[in-house]
């Protein structure tokens, strides 16, 4: 006996009530549990549709699809990352060598300044605080479209919040460290220095890609992702 259209409606409506809210996750569990379904009434016709389907949840656990959700969320946040270490490495290319090398050479000269720290601190400071924004928006967005039973996928959630995970509280991290241990710059060798300018031109390049570039071409890698997207969004 196959499904029906408004029982797999119904497996999608289930999965949300268990706090899954990613479409492409929510696909995943509905195929899985039709299968089973399926596979239940084959041995038993005479039991309901709902029936099975709590006997088809029941397999997943105490902690039903969490599990599920985590792989789901570690393979996507693979995913993310080679999406935002390709589009990093094209700023070691022409002509955005160009750009990365008077960033490098603007840090190297700031550093070298008195109270250069203070400088660093304050804008550690204004990029940490404009993450945390622009994260309270996106997330506010998504409530939004979840409440519209808009559908959303993975990737297109973590292109909008993962970013802060890394560029938000390296900030924070560097802006605490600076600031409690009253660092000075001046104190450094020449090595040192250089150290420092490569890896906050290398943040900077990060937090950039991070927020400006993955939003801008978030459609066409979300199509590139998922195959069904377009679809999807069309309905």
């Amino acid at each position: 006996m196959k499904l029906r259209e408004i029982q797999i409606d119904n497996l999608y409506k289930f999965t949300r009530q268990h706090f899954v809210y990613h479409y492409d996750v929510q696909t995943e569990l509905v195929d899985h549990l039709a299968n089973d379904i399926e596979k239940i009434w084959e041995e038993n016709p005479k039991i309901s549709f709902e029936e099975a389907r709590d006997k088809s949840f029941k397999k997943f656990g105490v902690f039903g699809f969490m599990d599920v959700i985590e792989a789901k969320q570690k393979q996507m946040n693979k995913r993310y990352w080679h999406l935002l270490l390709r589009f990093v490495k094209e700023w070691f290319t022409l002509p955005k060598v160009i750009t990365t090398l008077l960033i490098f050479l603007g840090v190297f000269c700031l550093i070298q300044i008195p109270f250069a720290e203070i400088a660093i601190v304050s804008v550690l400071l204004i990029l940490a605080v404009f993450e945390m924004v622009a994260a309270y928006r996106i997330r506010k967005e998504h409530k939004a479209k979840e409440k519209t039973d808009e559908k959303i996928f993975l990737l297109e959630a973590m292109i909008g919040t993962t970013k802060n995970s890394f560029t938000g509280f390296t900030f924070i991290n560097l802006f605490n460290f600076i600031n409690l241990t009253e660092f000075d710059f001046s104190g450094l060798n020449i090595y040192w220095l250089l150290l420092v300018a490569a890896t906050v031109t290398l943040l900077f390049i990060f937090f950039y890609v991070a927020n400006y570039v993955l939003p801008q071409k978030a459609e066409e890698l979300l199509q590139e992702t998922y195959p069904e997207y377009k679809l999807v969004k069309n309905l």
